[in-house]
Formats: C-alpha cells, structure tokens, sequence
C-alpha cells in the first residue's frame, strides 16, 4: 500500500514513511491509495475479541507488511496497557438505543490517548531501527499536546515541541503538558488561537529546509497513523451493538475532523455505518459546511469545549479528496488558500450528506445538557460530550438505530464547566492529582513562524544530529 498526497505534489510513501513524515511536502495530506476492507465475514469473527486483537486487524491492513505482526502486536499491546478499564474503550447505554463510548480511561484522560500512546511506539520503533532522530512539532487545542507529552515523554530518538494557545485551554489540559518535566518535552504557549498554531506548524512542514535541518515530524490527527488508530473503536462499538448485522450511527464531537474522519473511513472499510453526526460548538464550520455547502472560516470564539474551537478543520481535507473523486488538482486549488473559503460542489455535497448530518450547541445548551443527562442518568459528562449528546439527540436516524457518541473526555478535566452544568464538581481521577500540584514549564511565545522556528532550532537535538 502506498500513500498519496491530497494535492497531487508529493511522491508517494509507505506506512513507515508516512508515518514519520506527517504532512506531505506539498502541503496536503497522506491518504491510502486505496482502502482496505474489512468483509462481512472477517467482522463477524472481530465481534467479541479484546480491543487489542481488533486494533490490530486495522493497523495491519494499513501497514502492508511493513511491520511484523510481532511488531505491531507489541506496540498495540503496550499502548492499551496504559488503559485504567479492562475494555479499553467501554460502552454504556443511557437510554433506549442511546450510548455513551467512554473513550478518556487512558493516562490523560481523552480519546486522543487511544491512538498517541499505540503512534508513540511506532515512531520509536521505526526511528531506532533507521538509527535515526526526529523533531515532533504539533499543535493543539488541549488533548493533542496533553495526549502526546505522556506519549513521547522520555524518548530518546524524539523531542516533542506542542504549539497552545495561550490562556485557551483548560487549567487540567495545560498542567497535563506543562507538568512533563522530561527534558525532550517542550511547551510553548502562543499568543493567539489554535488555528494561529496550527498556521505555523504547517508553514514550519513546508519549508523543506526546516524540515529536513529538524528532521521534522507530526502527530496531530494530519498524521495518518492516527486515525488509522481511532478507527478501532468505531469497530469495537459497532460490533459490541450486533455490526456487521445491524449499522450504527455515531454522534462525535469535533472541531479538526480527525476524530470523526476515523469512522469515515471505517464506513469505507466495510463497517456498516448508518450515520456520522458532525457536532460541533460554536465555531461550526463544519455544521454549516454540510447546511450550505460553503466552507468558510471565521473567527475562533473561545468555548467551554475548547478542544473544538477550531475554524480551520483540516482533516476536512481529506474527506474533500474524496468527494472530489481524488481529484488533487481540484484539492489544491481550493484548500491552498482558505481566505476566502471554498465551495462544494453540488454533487459532492449530496454525497457527503449521504453519510454525514450535523448539530451546533453553544456554551448555554452544553450546560443544560450537562444537567439534564445527570438528572436522567446519574452521569456526569464534560463539556464536549454534552455537545456531541445533543446532536445525537436531534439527529434522524431510521427507528431502532442505536446511536452512540463518543465521549471525548473525562468531566473532571472542565470541572468550572460541569459544575455549572450538574452542580456537582466531578471527582479528580489518581491520574490527575501528580499534576495538578507539580511545578509547570512553559515558554511564551509571539504567533510567529520565525519566533517557533528559533526556539526549535536552538533546543532540538536532531539539529546537533
């Protein structure tokens, strides 16, 4: 198998490659030349095995013998390992064909654990058998950097430099970067929104001369290891509730489409998916992507569900490849420049609405649905969960359908936000009381491509390499 670039400049690569190298040169996005499948009878004989067996049916099909199976065995092993829940990524009914996939048991409580601890060990595992060295620069919203500070913590062959928004993410999701005092980890705290952070990732990744000086890498959900990752627990969930006899529809929250693209692709496996609810905030670009078929970024207004306060989505990127009938010209030409937005076409519209519908919630409706589901349940949910509950809630889905949303995070990482919600403080798991009470370090920095540049450049041991 081999990968390709949404924008059609790129040469293609293998999944080792791929993997190391993140964004394609041309500025697009690794995407398979092909998806593999899952067939009917090899889902059947998934349904009921552990988490671990079914991760690794994915990511074999996408490694292409790359890795051993060994290999991958004991990555995917090892990641899961760092689970607190036995199932990994458990369900829960709330109410007739109503489900909660507890997707945060891992060790910075969010769903973004489940591919960043398995995408760890990969990149290790690849970098020391190529004897070489790597620059990770990322940004995030909150969980990315959270996520991969655990992750690549204390790797030798790595040092990991996470992009934030200054002042914009949650106290429990900043301490879970800020608090990492292992030398290869480095924060830096920008002033601006995650679209500026993301901005200057991506500009660092096209400047071939940067890149290959840092030897530089990436692991937001542009890194298509991770979502071949995700894409599990879409099987797990699906299986769990009688796939590949019975489709499900799934509610997820999201702001950079990564999340949400995993079960686009899991449709596109085999998995028999009735539906994929895009919920999102109020930065909706994408809910009024799929109303009007006019993608245009705004300005980002800070949330209490900032992990989707995004206006740029780029994972969208490859859904539009696809609609476009992987047409990279048409792709470049559109997602080039986002100034001014870009149009669907009619046709791809309608295709997208075949498979996708869409739900907003601003911060008022997230609370009561913060309140109402612990008034009906018991369970208290966080902030990005409720607006996921809610589309879930409005969406239409043929009668029977069970529908499950993902839920992202662990309450107890927007205590302020589901206290006011529920008028119950969520109790702090083990995991986070190291964190909340150790020193942090983080470096200030303007939303300047030179100025991340420079402090990359001056701490990164693959420079010296």
């Amino acid at each position: 198998m081999q990968y390709i670039s949404t924008r059609g400049g790129a040469e293609p690569l293998g999944f080792c490659d791929a993997t190391l190298t993140g964004l394609a040169p041309d500025g697009g996005l690794f995407v398979p030349d092909a998806y593999p499948t899952l067939d009917p009878a090899t889902l059947q004989s998934l349904a009921g095995q552990p988490f671990e067996t079914m991760a690794h049916a994915v990511l074999s099909r996408f490694a292409a013998g790359e890795l051993t199976d060994d290999e991958l065995k004991a990555d995917i092993d090892a990641a899961m390992g760092t689970f607190a829940h036995p199932a990994r990524t458990p369900l829960v009914q709330i109410g007739p064909n109503q489900f909660i996939l507890e997707l945060f048991h891992g060790p910075t409580l969010a769903f973004k654990d489940v591919a960043m601890q398995t995408l760890a060990r990969l990149m290790d595992r690849i970098l020391s058998q190529r004897g070489r060295r790597a620059t990770i620069v990322t940004a995030t919203s909150g969980d990315t950097g959270a996520a991969a500070a655990d992750a690549f913590r204390g790797r030798s062959a790595i040092d990991l430099f996470i992009l934030y928004p200054d002042g914009r993410v949650s106290d429990v999701q900043r301490r879970q970067m800020t608090t990492i005092a292992d030398d290869n980890v480095h924060t830096l705290a920008v002033a601006g929104d995650f679209d500026d952070c993301q901005r200057i990732v991506k500009a660092l990744f096209v400047d071939r001369e940067f890149n290959e000086r840092v030897a530089m890498s990436g692991v937001n959900s542009i890194n298509w290891a991770r979502v071949a990752a995700q894409i599990t627990y879409y099987l797990f969930a699906a299986l769990t509730l009688g796939a590949p006899h019975r489709k499900v529809a799934f509610s997820v929250p999201t702001g950079n489409f990564g999340d949400i693209l995993a079960g686009y692709v899991a449709h596109k496996m085999g998995l028999p998916v009735e539906q994929l609810i895009i919920a999102t905030n109020q930065n909706d670009i994408l809910d009024r992507t799929l109303k009007t078929g006019r993608y245009m970024p705004g300005r980002v207004s800070p949330s209490t569900s900032p992990s989707m306060d995004i206006q740029v989505s780029s994972n969208f990127e490859r859904l539009v490849f696809d609609l476009s009938g992987r047409n990279a010209a048409s792709v470049k030409e559109r997602l080039a420049d986002l100034s001014g937005g870009f149009e669907l076409t009619a046709p791809e519209l309608a295709e997208m609405r075949t498979l996708f519908s869409s739900g907003r919630s601003d911060d008022e409706e997230t609370r009561k649905v913060i309140g109402e589901i612990y008034a009906e349940t018991g369970l208290i949910v966080d902030t990005h969960t409720a607006v996921g509950l809610k589309a879930a809630r409005e969406a239409k889905v043929p009668d029977g359908t069970p529908v499950v949303t993902l839920s992202t995070a662990h309450p107890a990482k927007f205590p302020d936000a589901v206290e006011a919600g529920c008028g119950r403080r969520p109790e702090q798991p083990e995991r986070l009381a190291e964190v909340m009470s150790s020193p942090e370090r983080s470096t200030r920095v303007a939303a300047d491509v030179k100025a991340v540049a420079d402090i990359v450049l001056e701490r990164s041991r693959a420079v010296a390499a």
